[in-house]
């Protein structure tokens, strides 16, 4: 290459240099573009705001339903509560023709007072309608003087299930406005049959347990009469239903419960029953020839259980658990003492499969349970947990034996486990606390007053119960399941009581159960 070549070159890339030294460091030219690239760091686009939250209030349903009764439902607008707001469709005072109630979303039905299902037919009349009640439904009683009487030959058929139970409770339950200590807010449900009773009222010379002996319902101011003379009779099913609430006094002293029956026949099913926070009894049978199984009373402000006037069924599997405050009474109270006594069909209580917890140190009866009257009385496979005394056995007739007042003897007791205050027995009128320990503790019968509970959750049963030695209960009455455990509750693995309960201070039931101060 020539000196003028080189020359030439040197010049060229200094003159190169040169531009590019004139550059500012945001002006590079990309070859082409004409131009400077400018670079802008852009701040990301905000997301989408959320969707508003789904409420899940209930809306009310756009009317009542049609049913077969010819009175029909009449729409009482709305009633709104924590829940939401629904339809309210009130009950006709006399149900005429059989119908049913329906579950539909956003609908209550609902009690103006006092609702009949059919009229009565008396002690041997013929077959009258029957008001079908669908899982799910929620009735409540508009006024503390609201109840549900089923008159003698109609029928009540009330079959929810474990997840849909069917619930009876009060105005102010659906308001929102009931606590852990609510009650006596409506009357209750009450079942009226031909079965035989005793103590016969409507027409005092009448032969107890005959076609002519009647009585009239405990606090109702108009006619709502029971008994007859077939001990089959049926006054419908009762499986999965909740009654909250109850027991306002309808008139004088006079109460009702969460469930009363009166002369209610063995042809009638009532099982899976639940009563909350009864201000009287959580529920009493005045005669009558049916069963119950698997019940659960919380709450009750008197007796748990009331038998009298010759009821002679068979309950099993229940699970009782008093408030410590208020008024509760005994978890039992078997028959009371009067001039008709001696009447027939006596009273015989045959239980099996209870658990018990009694909370109530001040109890007016005086015990956890209190048998009097010469009532009959056969206990098995069942436990007791109390403060205080345990058993009180009122008037020597309780340990006599009579073929001809029908009376078989004293109490009997298998398997049954009592965790009692410092005295476990009391006697009076002509018996004493050694005459009952020893009517209790019969060598032999697998009976201990001198437990010690290892319940969880209230009532399940833990070891302490795992280990007593059971009873068939078939030995007792014929119509008993066969169990191998005592108590209501086996163990954890057996669930009964789930689902279909309510939930409250006194009692849990599990996640599956509900509040009871909260409607469905």
């Amino acid at each position: 290459m020539n000196n003028a070549s080189q020359s030439r070159n040197l010049l060229f890339l200094a003159a190169s240099v040169a531009v590019l030294a004139a550059c500012g460091a945001e002006e590079i030219s990309s070859p082409g573009s004409g131009g400077n690239i400018s670079i802008t760091n852009n701040t990301p686009a905000p997301p989408p705001p959320p969707p508003p939250p789904v409420s899940t209030l209930v809306t009310p349903a756009a009317g009542c339903p049609t049913i077969d009764d010819s009175a029909g439902l009449t729409d009482l607008g709305t009633i709104s509560g924590p829940t939401g707001t629904y339809r309210n469709c009130g009950l006709p005072a006399r149900i005429t023709r059989s119908s049913k109630l329906t579950r539909i979303p956003g609908l209550l039905y609902s009690l103006p007072g006092r609702v009949d299902v059919g009229t009565d037919l008396g002690a041997s009349g013929g077959t009258g309608v029957t008001l079908t009640i669908d899982p799910g439904v929620v009735i409540f009683g508009s006024t503390g003087v609201s109840w549900l009487a089923v008159n003698r030959g109609n029928r009540i058929n009330a079959v929810g299930t474990a997840t849909q139970p069917i619930v009876f409770t009060s105005r102010d339950n659906v308001l929102g406005l009931v606590t852990d200590d609510s009650q006596g807010q409506w009357g209750g449900v009450v079942l009226l049959g031909r079965a035989p009773i005793t103590d016969c009222t409507v027409a005092p010379n009448a032969e107890p347990g005959s076609a002519s002996c009647e009585r009239q319902t405990e606090g109702a101011t108009d006619p709502a009469y029971f008994g007859g003379a077939t001990p089959n009779d049926n006054s419908g099913t009762m499986k999965y239903v909740q009654i909250r609430y109850s027991g306002y006094v309808l008139s004088g002293n006079s109460e009702l419960q969460a469930l009363t029956t009166g002369g209610v026949g063995s042809g009638t099913v009532l099982e899976y029953i639940q009563s909350h926070n009864s201000s009287d009894d959580g529920l009493e049978f005045f005669g009558g020839t049916h069963d119950l199984k698997r019940l659960v009373v919380t709450g009750a402000d008197d007796d748990t259980i009331d038998l009298d006037t010759g009821y002679r069924g068979l309950i099993q599997y229940a699970i009782g658990v008093q408030k410590t405050s208020g008024n509760a009474d005994s978890m039992i109270e078997l028959d009371s003492t009067n001039a008709l006594e001696n009447n027939k069909p006596r009273t015989w209580m045959r239980i099996a499969n209870f658990t018990f917890i009694h909370r109530n140190p001040a109890t007016g009866n005086g015990a956890a349970m209190r048998f009097r009257g010469g009532a009959d009385v056969s206990m098995v496979n069942s436990l007791l947990v109390s403060p205080m005394t345990c058993l009180r056995l009122d008037g020597a007739n309780m340990l006599t034996t009579d073929a001809a007042i029908d009376k078989l003897g004293p109490p009997v007791f298998k398997s049954v486990a009592l965790q009692c205050g410092t005295t476990p027995f009391s006697g009076s009128s002509g018996l004493t606390a050694a005459q009952v320990d020893a009517v209790f503790n019969v060598a032999g019968n697998n009976n201990i007053s001198t437990f010690t509970n290892s319940l969880t959750g209230g009532f399940i049963n833990g070891a302490n119960e795992t280990g007593r030695t059971a009873t068939d209960p078939k030995t007792i009455a014929a119509g008993f399941d066969t169990t191998t455990y005592i108590g209501a509750v086996k163990d954890a693995n057996d669930t009964w009581y789930a689902g279909w309960t309510c939930n409250s201070a006194t009692a849990s039931f599990g996640s599956t159960s509900k509040s009871c101060t909260s409607i469905p």
